[in-house]
């Protein structure tokens, strides 16, 4: 993993977390809750792209 995604994964927490105390705060716990899952299934999207790129390698490099 590059530092670029670490980066861009950090970025995204930081953005989940300040939409989440906001929500919180104006009593939309509902909201809040889906902000945290989206943001995780983003992450989680971007993990599944770099094990992808990593299996690719893999295969590449030992001619699979």
């Amino acid at each position: 993993m590059s530092v670029d995604m670490v980066f861009k994964i950090a970025a995204i927490g930081i953005i989940v977390a300040v939409l989440n105390q906001l929500l919180i705060r104006a009593g939309r716990e509902d909201q809040a809750m889906m902000t945290a899952l989206a943001g995780l299934v983003v992450v989680l999207l971007m993990m599944i792209q770099e094990i992808r790129i990593l299996f690719d390698t893999v295969k590449s490099t030992f001619g699979i």
